[in-house]
């Protein structure tokens, strides 16, 4: 059954890598530059309502999985949607294309609460502690997001066969799905394969659906009351929304950020400038090294101060990019990423499992859309709109002639001010959180 869930996660996040870290490239090419954050703040404005409102209807029904399948094909006929449009359209509208990728969102993003609401239950079942058991499961949708930005970031169709390049020389290389509308069609065929995948999962036991039925489900608001009832849930959830923040600034702009010193003479001829997907990729590695520390040190140090490391790691992430380059400074934009392993963990997956230990029993789907509703809802939609602002104060798109001659739309600009910014409010929320969490020292069994 482990197995069975680590692929679910396989696929869940693979749809997500095949073009998240990338998404901003494809955009800037076809004349959204300026609205990048709009798009990465669309995570935030679907998850404000859909995660939680979902995640009670599974608590009601007993019935993730089948919900987890249909959210999956919705959001899949909604990205090859996209696709079809990104490669029928050289110039994007945003008028249209904005609100198909609001309804991808609408569907998909839910499916992370639903996956988890999913893999709690089935853990349950089958006498596993989720609390040990979820990281080495979790740590197998890290695996599918790499494996998927190491595919676009190498693969490209030439006289209708597939190719992988990483060389950035070569003629073919601009046409690597990292930086066109390939990047949407292999998510869209990704969720079509995940929500096939999960019709196979079991559902609740009719024993277990019977004790769900006698419980009656409480209002919305005394829903709320009750996961807000424990005193450390009501100090972490405003910190799960200015920690929300981070996430999205990171996977908005990184990689533009990166290309654009493909258009500085300097580092013109860098691998890592021209691979930015696959430099990426390293955050995800680092991420899958640390998941499994995660309930480790929950249960040694307690919540307050492995939140407190994630927001440090998240401030040398942003540090790091700020005083790095492709060239001598390429070890600060390796060091970036490896960082970002703890960042993720310590502040995402970690408090995943807080909230599952310490939410009511019938309302565990709930707590867990009401995180997302947190962090990936109202931080990171008002975040990543603030964080573009000042990204965009910056710097600005404009076509740059490469080596090959080729000219292509960069994101040029003085990049170590925004990545300074953006570490400094990190770090003054790390303090925040040391000064004012006061749940328990130790929070998970």
């Amino acid at each position: 059954m482990k197995a069975r869930l680590s692929f679910l996660y396989f696929l869940q996040f693979s749809v997500w890598g095949c073009y998240l870290t990338c998404f901003g490239q494809f955009i800037g090419a076809g004349g959204l530059g300026s609205r990048i954050a709009w798009f990465y703040a669309a995570i935030g404005l679907v998850s404000i309502i859909t995660p939680s409102l979902l995640g009670r209807l599974a608590d009601k029904t007993g019935r993730p999985e089948k919900l987890l399948m249909l959210c999956h094909l919705v959001a899949a006929v909604f990205m090859l949607t996209m696709w079809w449009y990104g490669m029928t359209h050289q110039v994007l509208d945003f008028n249209l294309f904005y609100p198909l990728y609001l309804a991808f969102l609408a569907f998909y993003m839910p499916t992370m609460a639903l996956a988890n609401t999913t893999t709690f239950k089935i853990l349950t079942q089958n006498h596993c502690n989720p609390a040990t058991s979820f990281p080495s499961i979790r740590i197998w949708g890290t695996v599918g997001f790499v494996a998927a930005m190491w595919f676009v970031n190498s693969a490209y169709v030439y006289d209708g066969a597939l190719g992988f390049t990483l060389n950035e020389s070569l003629p073919v290389s601009h046409q690597r799905f990292q930086y066109n509308a390939m990047q949407l069609l292999c998510s869209g065929v990704m969720g079509l394969i995940t929500s096939l995948y999960s019709l196979t999962l079991p559902g609740m036991s009719e024993s277990a659906r019977v004790s769900l039925d006698t419980i009656p489900t409480p209002s919305l608001y005394k829903s709320l009351g009750k996961v807000l009832k424990p005193a450390g849930v009501r100090y972490f959830l405003p910190f799960v929304i200015l920690s929300g923040i981070c996430l999205q600034i990171s996977n908005g702009f990184a990689t533009p950020f990166i290309t654009h010193f493909t258009g500085i003479n300097t580092y013109s001829d860098s691998l890592a400038s021209g691979n930015a997907t696959m430099l990426f990729s390293i955050s995800q590695i680092s991420e899958a090294f640390c998941v499994l520390s995660v309930g480790i040190s929950l249960k040694r140090i307690g919540m307050k101060w492995v939140y407190a490391a994630g927001l440090l790691a998240w401030a040398l992430r942003f540090l790091f990019f700020g005083l790095g380059n492709p060239g001598d400074g390429l070890w600060l934009l390796i060091g970036s990423m490896l960082v970002y392993g703890v960042a993720f963990n310590f502040i995402t997956i970690a408090g995943h499992i807080y909230i599952q230990q310490v939410s009511p029993e019938n309302m565990k789907g709930f707590a867990q859309g009401l995180m997302m509703f947190m962090s990936n809802g109202i931080g990171a939609t008002f975040g990543t709109i603030a964080a573009g602002a000042v990204v965009n104060h910056w710097c600005e798109w404009e076509m740059v002639n490469t080596r090959m001659g080729h000219p292509i739309r960069l994101f040029m600009g003085e990049w170590e001010w925004p990545w300074l910014i953006f570490a400094s409010y990190t770090f003054v929320v790390m303090i925040l959180w040391l000064l004012i969490f006061k749940g328990e020292r130790k929070s998970v069994k």
